[in-house]
């Protein structure tokens, strides 16, 4: 299942600026897979932390061979030690616990969430351990399938931001100005500047400010410490 929109939502935005119309004229329509499972939802995003989506597929796979249904339950009764052997971290593992422990014993309520507004939404589920701002965000986007998300966390839509319109850099105010711009259908143009700030449009360069190259000595220790 992708993410839900059509020639309303892109005819608006085309109608309020000019830059994003041909954006979206040269990429076309977007598909972009959704998951309407809440439960999973967080599992995911949790799971996908600071890893490759294919590390990620990789462990939910493990999960779902083993669980058959992935639920409070089943997660509960495997406990830590089992979620660390599908190749989550110790902490990630301790993340999910907690939060299948709070739906099953009704601290967090799924069905809840869904009737909330963005704003409370956003603050139930960055309440949860492992779930900041910006993971909540996305949750209400590629689950809740909500219309009006636009994240100034996220560095690939700042980037897409510069991109589009020559900024070297893209502070709060700037963000909102263009966030008041897209408004109410601020899902939809992320979509774009993503799809923007990862090469959809042949030539379109970052106009952030280039950062010095560091000495080769300095570099190489950098890129040691990265990788241990």
């Amino acid at each position: 299942m992708y993410f839900r929109y059509s020639s309303k939502e892109t005819d608006y935005l085309k109608s309020k600026d000019k830059a994003l119309a041909e954006v979206i004229d040269t990429v076309g329509h977007i598909e972009r897979e959704i998951d309407t499972d809440l439960f999973s939802s967080v599992i995911h995003h949790i799971i996908g932390q600071q890893i490759s989506t294919k590390a990620q597929a990789t462990i939910w796979l493990r999960m779902s061979d083993c669980f058959g249904d992935v639920n409070a339950e089943n997660i509960l009764a495997a406990g830590i030690s089992k979620l660390q052997s599908f190749g989550m971290t110790f902490r990630k593992a301790e993340y999910i616990t907690d939060f299948a422990a709070k739906v099953q014993n009704g601290e967090f309520d799924l069905q809840g969430v869904s009737k909330l507004s963005d704003e409370e939404a956003i603050k139930e589920l960055s309440a949860l351990k492992g779930i900041g701002v910006w993971t909540a965000e996305m949750i209400l986007l590629f689950c809740l399938q909500r219309p009006d998300i636009f994240s100034f966390d996220d560095l690939a839509i700042q980037r897409g931001l510069r991109m589009v319109y020559h900024h070297r850099k893209i502070d709060r105010k700037l963000f909102e100005k263009y966030r008041r711009r897209f408004s109410p259908y601020c899902s939809v143009a992320s979509l774009y500047f993503w799809a923007v700030a990862g090469g959809a449009i042949p030539g379109m360069k970052d106009y952030a400010p280039k950062t010095k190259t560091p000495k080769k000595s300095t570099a190489t220790k950098k890129y040691k410490e990265k990788i241990k």
